[in-house]
């Protein structure tokens, strides 16, 4: 899996930012709301107007279709985008049914309505749903933001496997210094539209 490369990347008020994930490598950025840590990523996922430079090793943003690029470089919001009425009908990418226990949801959550879905259950199988399609880089707002200790441990592990076994930069933004300190190397806050290294919180880091 490439690296993910961010040269002078300015959008509204957040930057310029330089930042360097290696393949495999979670780096954490906490910062006050506000603070603009959804807009650093979204236009890392190009959703929103930027000036720098965001690569995939050698293959920059600039160069691929807006689609390719969103694909391998997966923005993942704590409350994403359902336009079907039946969860299945979402993973077109299908779907393993290991990583679906992983998450503590069985089987049949695939054909269950996304209307009686509640918010923690949206928020993991979005997660899922992204994780299908192999992205190269995560780029991960909150993905524990909705849930309770045990649903929180279970996407962390899956996310330490996926970084592992695919190899996978991941960009997490987090509240939680404790969290931050759990899965990330590296933890930066985000300030004045700048980035601050920060010393992560002791923990079991990956």
């Amino acid at each position: 899996m490439p690296d993910l490369t961010l040269h002078q990347l300015r959008t509204r008020h957040v930057g310029p930012i330089d930042l360097h994930i290696a393949a495999g490598e979670c780096v954490c950025i906490r910062g006050a709301s506000g603070s603009g840590k959804s807009l650093l990523l979204r236009a890392i996922a190009d959703l929103d107007p930027h000036r720098g430079d965001v690569r995939l090793d050698a293959r920059p943003c600039s160069a691929m279709p807006a689609p390719a690029w969103r694909r391998q470089v997966a923005l993942v919001m704590a409350e994403s985008a359902w336009w079907a009425e039946t969860v299945g009908a979402h993973f077109s990418d299908g779907c393993d049914p290991a990583w679906l226990a992983r998450l503590g949801l069985p089987a049949a959550a695939l054909d269950w309505e996304v209307a009686r879905c509640s918010t923690g259950e949206r928020q993991r199988l979005a997660l899922l749903r992204t994780l299908m399609r192999r992205p190269a880089a995560l780029l991960l707002d909150e993905p524990t933001g909705n849930l309770d200790a045990d649903s929180t441990a279970r996407v962390e592990a899956l996310l330490d496997h996926y970084r592992r076994t695919q190899g996978a930069a991941l960009l997490w933004i987090s509240h939680d210094p404790r969290q931050a300190g759990r899965v990330a190397r590296r933890c930066f806050v985000l300030e004045d539209g700048t980035l601050r290294e920060d010393r992560p919180e002791e923990g079991t880091r990956w």
